[in-house]
């Protein structure tokens, strides 16, 4: 017996379905992640840790983000923690603030403080081929292009263009702004979860600006992708 076929509205509800499904699949496997870790303890620990800073306690936030980001942890449990501590407005200033100065910092070591040593470990490393081939045809519209779809490690990225001969100011500016879309979706969605958890209702505010930033992001990730695809078809 054959399949049945799905006709092409079939089709586009389901990719349209699966986009909103997978970000709260990502959100909630990270949390597992932490949980599993035992790094949901040391955030249960680092919030009242950091009300108890008071004005203070914003800035070490953004100083452990830029930290972990040097030696290449993964920002993303940091992230969708900017959003359970802060919420979800203050929550996307800080992360977006603490993720735009890694950025710079890791970008400022790879070019003027182990420049050599980086080259020699990123030498042989096929996305870094490939990201500085791409850059040196294409200059900042790839950053900007990076940055809106994650196809590259996001420290891979930081250090990466350091050793290109990308402007710093230039890099920055797009860095920020680039990765703000994708800043607000995890902390939004961090801050949304949270609250339907603890208080038992939906935040129908907070899911309508997931909404229309998940409908922002597929745009301009279905862009950046055609983008970055005949950019590579062009080495």
């Amino acid at each position: 017996m054959s399949a049945p076929n799905t006709s092409p509205s079939e089709k586009t509800v389901s990719a349209k379905l699966w986009k909103p499904l997978a970000l709260m699949g990502s959100i909630i496997a990270i949390l597992v992640l932490a949980k599993t870790l035992g790094w949901d303890q040391a955030l249960k620990q680092l919030q009242p840790w950091l009300e108890s800073l008071g004005p203070w306690g914003p800035l070490v936030f953004v100083a452990l983000y830029v930290g972990a980001s040097i030696v290449a942890l993964p920002g993303s449990v940091l992230t969708l923690a900017g959003g359970v501590i802060f919420g979800a407005f203050w929550g996307t200033f800080w992360v977006s603030l603490a993720s735009t100065l890694a950025a710079g910092v890791c970008f400022l070591i790879a070019r003027y403080f182990a420049r050599k040593d980086l080259e020699n470990s990123l030498r042989n490393n096929p996305a870094f081929q490939k990201l500085d081939a791409l850059t040196e045809k294409n200059g900042i519209l790839i950053v900007a292009l990076t940055r809106l779809v994650p196809l590259f490690p996001f420290n891979l990225l930081n250090y990466g263009f350091g050793l290109t001969k990308v402007s710093f100011f230039s890099y920055l500016l797009t860095s920020w702004l680039c990765m703000l879309p994708g800043t607000v979706l995890y902390v939004v969605g961090s801050d949304a979860l949270k609250s339907a958890l603890t208080e038992g209702k939906v935040p129908w505010p907070l899911l309508a600006v997931l909404v229309v930033i998940l409908g922002l992001l597929t745009l301009l990730g279905r862009f950046a992708r055609n983008r970055l695809k005949a950019a590579e078809n062009k080495l």
